[in-house]
């Protein structure tokens, strides 16, 4: 009974925080709230900060439905414009169909802190987005919001170095999503002189980071994950530096995903290290293949190949099977892939040429090489025996891939790729 009771009074609770949420909402969007806007955008934040997530969803809800354009203005205004196509037409048309939650987040903005607070709420939606499909043009609205504000016109880039400030290092370590760092020592070694760590800023958020990246200078392009973040390892001195290889790229707010920073960034940095470094001839990834080895169990089906490439894909997912005895598990250990006969490793090589060259392509294909080639990287070369680690054999069986980016030519991949065509060397072509 006890329980009962308290369950019942927190539901009453929250559905008055709810209430005091939605009103200040509408007080914020009226003449005196816009007079009064920080005072007003601060109690929103708190107000929402205080509901449980059962009530946010509410609060998005009615995002949806009572701050949305009105259907009738809008038709009454796209009737005025599709009659009288001019600037007074279509400045009314703009007007009554930008969703009043638009204007609602701006001056939710202009509060203390209020860039974080969005990107917060945003976080908070993009959980349920999914769930509730009804909410898409509340996020859409975000989004919108969200890639204007951390434009990279506004985003300064900072090297982080061991002095970095221990706020910021314990972040770089907390927020890394490829290769762990495993603590201080581990950290300490990807900061030492023949490694780069650079991140992205925004002004309204100066103590976090929104991205990082991190760089390996090398003698010549890498072909293996491990000694690059070998915290035993002695720096190179700076005479063997002549290819400077990203081996990962980190995102640390999820409320901006869907925001394209990562692409700004290696182009940044990689301008930054040619000036820093002007013999550096090379500028390139040791990236994973997440994507990999569920496609090759679930058959390697690709789309829109000639009937010949697809008898040669076919062949070599059969050899490869046949490699491992029937059993593809066993290429999610080191032995297992050290043990393929020679026919099995070029079949496990064409195998990564087809899924990077054309399923990776395609709608739905491997984020990563997406990214990249998206980005107007070129398929380089593939790396057997790349990642040895627990999560890289059962991702990908051990391949890793360089993509090559060519600072001269990243525009007229990054068209290629935009028209379905995939940059890539002859090594990967004769794969094919």
């Amino acid at each position: 009974m006890l329980d009962e009771i308290k369950s019942a009074a927190r539901k009453v609770n929250s559905a008055r925080h709810l209430r005091g949420l939605l009103i200040d909402c509408r007080r914020l969007l009226s003449e005196r709230g816009e007079a009064n806007s920080v005072a007003i955008a601060r109690n929103v934040v708190a107000r929402f900060r205080e509901l449980p997530e059962d009530e946010q969803a509410s609060f998005f809800e009615r995002l949806s439905r009572d701050f949305s354009p009105d259907p009738k203005l809008v038709l009454r205004d796209a009737q005025a414009y599709a009659e009288t196509p001019n600037a007074q037409t279509l400045l009314r048309l703009t007007q009554s169909a930008e969703p009043p939650r638009q204007e609602l987040l701006r001056r939710i903005n202009r509060s203390p802190g209020g860039t974080g607070s969005i990107v917060a709420m945003r976080r908070a939606l993009l959980a349920r987005v999914n769930r509730q499909p009804e909410l898409q043009a509340v996020e859409a609205d975000f989004l919108h919001l969200l890639s204007s504000w951390f434009n990279p016109g506004f985003l300064r880039l900072q090297r982080v170095d061991w002095n970095s400030p221990a706020q910021l290092l314990e972040q770089i370590i907390r927020h890394e999503a490829v290769h762990t760092i495993d603590g201080w020592d581990d950290l300490r070694r990807r900061l030492q002189p023949d490694r780069r760590c650079f991140a992205f800023f925004h002004p309204q958020l100066p103590d976090e980071p929104l991205i990082f990246v991190e760089v390996a200078l090398l003698p010549a392009m890498p072909e293996a994950i491990a000694p690059l973040i070998d915290k035993a390892s002695e720096p190179l001195p700076p005479g063997q530096f002549k290819v400077a290889a990203f081996y990962s790229i980190s995102n640390c707010q999820p409320g901006l995903k869907g925001v394209s920073l990562g692409n700004f960034l290696i182009k940044r940095v990689a301008e930054e290290l040619k000036r820093e470094l002007p013999q550096l001839k090379t500028f390139c990834t040791l990236s994973p293949i997440p994507g990999f080895a569920r496609w090759v169990r679930a058959g390697a089906l690709c789309t829109g190949l000639t009937k010949s490439k697809a008898q040669r894909l076919e062949e070599a997912r059969a050899t490869l099977t046949n490699a491992c005895g029937g059993d593809l598990d066993r290429l999610t250990h080191a032995a297992g892939l050290r043990a393929l006969p020679a026919e099995g490793s070029q079949a496990l090589l064409r195998l990564g040429a087809y899924y990077l060259g054309w399923h990776a392509s395609a709608e739905g294909g491997d984020p990563v090489a997406r990214f990249h080639l998206d980005n107007g990287a070129r398929l380089e070369r593939l790396d057997p025996l790349g990642d040895l680690s627990a999560k890289g054999l059962r991702q990908s069986f051990g391949l890793m891939v360089n993509y090559l980016y060519d600072l001269d030519k990243v525009e007229t991949h990054h068209e290629k790729f935009v028209h379905g065509e995939v940059a890539q060397s002859r090594l990967l072509t004769s794969l094919l």
